[in-house]
């Protein structure tokens, strides 16, 4: 059966999502910034009988990134999914930040999601197959987290794009954009949120969903 890689699989959604697909049986790559980051993804899988591999690498990386997705191609063969849930969250305000921290908090928030996508859509394409899901969110902009408003809108937006070249030859394309504070035991648990990447992931093309607004389950 074909994989799932998660590229920021911390704890929470990551995490959270790599179990949703493992319970699917789809064995699972998890890519993380931190060797402890990805020892932990690793043990949250144990028990799941799936076939689960860890590498890590900085999104913001790209030659790191590729070699990462890379290695975990050679080990688990061309995934069916690819999410990308990597994110600078952090507070800062309307010029807090310097250029080099703006270009930093760009660079993981959605430069990895470009190298991602252009490492591995291609050959998705090849076979007609595959879903690239984005974690979005700030579906309107909060002047408290700039970076990040500024993130989840290009995320957005190379979701369109990716969509609009990729689609027409099988690959869906979607974010996920999470309106709320992530976690467990809210109306924002990772678990919850992780059912509408598996949903997403389902969708015959005819229905396939650009994005999915999760404002929480009461």
């Amino acid at each position: 059966m074909a994989a799932a890689i998660v590229i920021g699989a911390g704890p929470g959604i990551g995490v959270s999502v790599a179990r949703r697909f493992a319970r699917q049986g789809l064995p699972i790559g998890v890519v993380a910034r931190t060797r402890p980051t990805v020892e932990a993804a690793v043990r949250a899988l144990a028990g799941t009988n799936v076939d689960t591999y860890g590498e890590t690498a900085d999104a913001a990386d790209e030659a790191a990134l590729r070699a990462a997705l890379d290695r975990i191609v050679d080990r688990l063969g061309l995934p069916d999914v690819l999410v990308y849930n990597a994110a600078v969250i952090q507070w800062d305000a309307v010029g807090e930040l310097t250029v080099a921290q703006h270009l930093q908090a760009w660079a993981v928030n959605v430069v990895g999601a470009i190298t991602a996508a252009t490492h591995l859509l291609p050959r998705m394409a090849e076979v007609g197959r595959g879903t690239f899901i984005i974690t979005g969110g700030m579906p309107t902009p909060v002047p408290q987290v700039t970076s990040l408003s500024l993130g989840k809108a290009g995320v957005r937006a190379l979701a369109e794009l990716l969509a609009a070249q990729f689609g027409p030859v099988g690959v869906h394309v979607a974010t996920v954009t999470v309106a709320g504070a992530v976690e467990p035991g809210t109306a924002f648990d990772p678990d919850g949120i992780a059912d509408e990447y598996w949903r997403l992931h389902e969708q015959a093309p005819d229905a396939w969903e650009r994005e999915v607004l999760y404002e929480g389950r009461r």
